[in-house]
């Protein structure tokens, strides 16, 4: 089963989206955006920078777990994956968005 982005409205009226890959786990999400048009944008540039390893900050928490953030070109956020025991499984968790974000379906929840 192919990854697919989850578009929709949290409970503050923001919208969001999330990555999920193919066995339905969370592996990206999104801060919320004011409009609907800026959430789809956050999403056409997760497709395109996605495969860039060269994309992805690779941090550990202050807890001492592991996490990334994805970056546009223009060195912002658009996307931050949850955190990992090991830097193996973040590692594991850049690849499962590389593979999946290209191709994703749109399950847009807000209509």
């Amino acid at each position: 089963m192919a990854g697919k982005f989850e578009l929709y409205e949290d409970k503050a009226g923001e919208f969001r989206f999330r990555l999920k890959a193919g066995n339905g786990e969370n592996i990206l999400a999104s801060e919320g955006y004011k409009q609907k048009a800026s959430a789809e944008n956050g999403i056409a540039s997760v497709r395109k920078n996605a495969p860039d390893d060269a994309r992805y900050e690779r941090k550990d928490t202050s807890s001492g777990k592991h996490m990334f953030n994805l970056k546009a070109t223009n060195g912002q956020v658009i996307g931050t994956s949850q955190s990992y025991a090991s830097a193996s499984g973040r590692d594991n968790g850049i690849e499962s968005v590389k593979k999946n974000a290209p191709d994703a379906a749109l399950d847009d929840q807000t209509t």
